[in-house]
This record gives C-alpha cells, sequence and structure tokens, in this order.
C-alpha cells in the first residue's frame, strides 16, 4: 500500500466517523440516536425542491461554468449583499460543491510548507486537516467559555508571524457556537491592519442561526480596508437545509476566486447543474421562514442546555448561534480517562455525540440539537442515565 505524504499528514473526520459507527449499529439492530452530525433536520423548503426538478425536466443535466452559472452567482452577489452587508460582483463569487470544497482550495491554492495558520481552538474539525494536508502549521488559538470562545486582540496579535497567512474565523461557529459581534470584529481588524501578509477566511455558513438581538456581523463589512484580503464562505446546507445539494459560496479578491477556480477545474469541474438552480431559488425566494426555524432551533438550545447542566459532573454555556452545545464533562475524566472512552460510553447508551478533542478541545463533547424535541429528550435522559 502506497499513500501520499500529504494524506498521510491527516486524520478522518472525526464527526463522520462518529455518525458511521451511529449508522452501522443501527444496521445492526442498536437503538441509537445521533447527535453527532451537523445537519438540520427540517424538511427542505418546497419551492427550492421544485425548482431542482423543474431543471431536470428542462434538460438542465449538463456542464456548466466552473465558477458556477451566472445566474447562481448573481443570486450570491444578491445574498452577499442583503443577508452579509457586502457588496461583491457576481465574478468575484465562485460556487463549490459545498462550503468545505471552497475552504480547501482556498488553503491549497495558497499555502507552502512551513506556512501557519492561525485557527482558533476549538475549531470545526476540517479545518486543521486541510491545513496539514497542504504541508503548513496549524497555530490553535486556545478559547474558553469564560470569553465566549472567541479570540482577542492581544491574542492575535501575539500569534502573528512573518510565516502566518492566514487566519480563519468562523462565526457563528461550530462546535462552540460563539459570535462575533461588529465591534469584536472591528477591534480584531485592527490588528490584521497592521499585518497586511496575513489573510482572513471568514466562515458565516451558520450565519442565519444566531439568537442573539441585531443584524449578522462578518468582518469583509466590518473592516472594509481588508476586504482585498478576505475570502467570506456562505452557503445554504445548514440555512436552508440543502446538505445533500452541495452547494457553497465564496467570495473574495479576484486572484484568490481566480485561483481557486484553476484549482476547482482539475479537482471536480462544475457544481451539480440541478442543485444549481435549486440554490438560485433558495437565495432569490422567500426568506422569511428562516426567522420560524431559528426560533424553533433556540428552544431547542435552551431545552438542551437546561438539561444538561442539570445532569451532576456536566456544563454547558450558552451558545449564541449555530445548533451546537459544548458539554464540559471535566469531573468524569477521572473515571473515564478521556472524552473519548466517554464517547464511547454513551454510544453503548444509545447515544452518538463527539468527543471535544477531535475540535481541539478536551474533557467533553459536543451535541447538535438539530432534532426534534422528542429525540433530545430521549438522548438527555440517556445521557443522564449513562453518566449516573
Amino acid at each position: 500500500m502506497i499513500l501520499s505524504q500529504a494524506l498521510s499528514r491527516i486524520a478522518p473526520s472525526s464527526t463522520a466517523a462518529m455518525s458511521d459507527r451511529a449508522f452501522a449499529l443501527r444496521e445492526a439492530g442498536r437503538d441509537i440516536i445521533s447527535l453527532s452530525v451537523g445537519e438540520p433536520d427540517f424538511a427542505t423548503p418546497a419551492h427550492v425542491i421544485a425548482s431542482a426538478k423543474a431543471a431536470l425536466d428542462a434538460g438542465d443535466t449538463k456542464y456548466t461554468a466552473v465558477a458556477g452559472t451566472a445566474a447562481l452567482r448573481k443570486a450570491a452577489a444578491l445574498h452577499y449583499a442583503r443577508d452579509l452587508g457586502i457588496a461583491v460582483p457576481p465574478d468575484r463569487i465562485i460556487v463549490s460543491a459545498g462550503g468545505k470544497q471552497a475552504i480547501f482550495h482556498a488553503l491549497v491554492a495558497t499555502l507552502d510548507p512551513g506556512d501557519a495558520v492561525l485557527i482558533p481552538a476549538p475549531w470545526w474539525v476540517s479545518y486543521p486537516e486541510i491545513v496539514r494536508f497542504a504541508g503548513a502549521n496549524v497555530v490553535p488559538l486556545e478559547t474558553s467559555p469564560a470569553g465566549g470562545y472567541r479570540i482577542t486582540p492581544d491574542q492575535l496579535e501575539a500569534a502573528i508571524t512573518p510565516k502566518v497567512r492566514w487566519l480563519l474565523l468562523n462565526s457563528p461557529g461550530n462546535p462552540t457556537g460563539a459570535v462575533y459581534s461588529a465591534a469584536q470584529l472591528q477591534a480584531l481588524g485592527a490588528v490584521l491592519a497592521r499585518h497586511p501578509h496575513v489573510l482572513i477566511l471568514s466562515d458565516d455558513i451558520y450565519a442565519p442561526l444566531r439568537y442573539l438581538p441585531g443584524r449578522h456581523a462578518t468582518i469583509a463589512a466590518e473592516c472594509p480596508d481588508l476586504a482585498d484580503r478576505v475570502l467570506t464562505v456562505s452557503g445554504l446546507s445548514k440555512s436552508h437545509a440543502m446538505t445533500g445539494f452541495r452547494i457553497g459560496l465564496a467570495a473574495g479578491p479576484e486572484w484568490l476566486v481566480k485561483a481557486m477556480g484553476k484549482l476547482q477545474s482539475h479537482s471536480m469541474g462544475s457544481p451539480s447543474t440541478p442543485s444549481q438552480a435549486a440554490a438560485v431559488a433558495a437565495l432569490e425566494g422567500p426568506q422569511d421562514f428562516l426567522a420560524d426555524w431559528c426560533a424553533v432551533m433556540r428552544r431547542r438550545r435552551d431545552m438542551v442546555v437546561s438539561a444538561v447542566n442539570a445532569i451532576p459532573g456536566l456544563s454547558a454555556p450558552v451558545p449564541d448561534g449555530a445548533f451546537y452545545c459544548m458539554v464540559d464533562a471535566a469531573p468524569h475524566m477521572a473515571r473515564f480517562g478521556d472524552d473519548q472512552a466517554l464517547c464511547l460510553h454513551l454510544l453503548d447508551a444509545g447515544v452518538a455525540v463527539v468527543p471535544a478533542s477531535a475540535f481541539g478541545g478536551r474533557d467533553g463533547f459536543r451535541i447538535s440539537f438539530a432534532a426534534a424535541d422528542t429525540i433530545l429528550e430521549e438522548a438527555l435522559r440517556r445521557i443522564a442515565g449513562a453518566v449516573a
């Protein structure tokens, strides 16, 4: 067996691995509740499904331009302006097979061995693995519940060296639900303005799912002087329940979008044509249902956090966005040894969650509350029984 050095530098996705294990146990007849996957349980809006069907019926099943159809990039420009406050022309937007692929292309197209990437921890599992695949070094920026899982300007300033190529920001964040305010982003932007060699990747995929008053803030909008080195990643998987459509969006400087397109032309060509038609309908169609979905997620969040904090030895802060809850289980570590062992114990009890160590954290686990109330209630009952 001969594998590349690049592949040997990365590990499989821990979230996917736990989900796969849950699927396997279900197929073997076990009653498993999976709270490990980041996928909303809502049905894809009917008008989006209808648009995909219409595209198929019209024979829109051929290749499109590598960067996506003109119609979708125009709709994406509307989305960036309306929802994120960023004025960007369609030719500075690229459509990919999910936001993950956009991030992969951006990092692989710009990183060389020896480069460094700053990533707030806990982090989404794929960020460090993509950086390592490119041969660059991960520099964790540790955060804590006390600080809202957000990095500070002083922390950022201290971490920047000539080798730093990127800062990755995710707001609302996976796995913590952390949200940066406009003022906090402006403070970080003031630091970054002094270091023009640092690019910024802003992952805003969870922007519609925030539970604080006011508008969503993103660094390209709050710090326009940095816009020529910010890549803003968005998409429809989380907001419009379109995970299987595999459509991601990225907007940034022309040179970077062209570089990503160059790589994409060889890695996957153009995104799915019917999926692109569905994405146009999602972005240009009604958006009022998003507030209702967000209200449902907020109610689930409150229920989960309350239930977790009622379990002896477990605690969880209230996330400000996304649909994840980070649970601290440090008091149980003397008993289990580490959070992976604890998560296997919970899996034996019929609940699949992801250990905090998979996200660069420790001594806990992540719960996805993107599930029906009755499912969440039963899962938390099992978790309480398993740690009792």
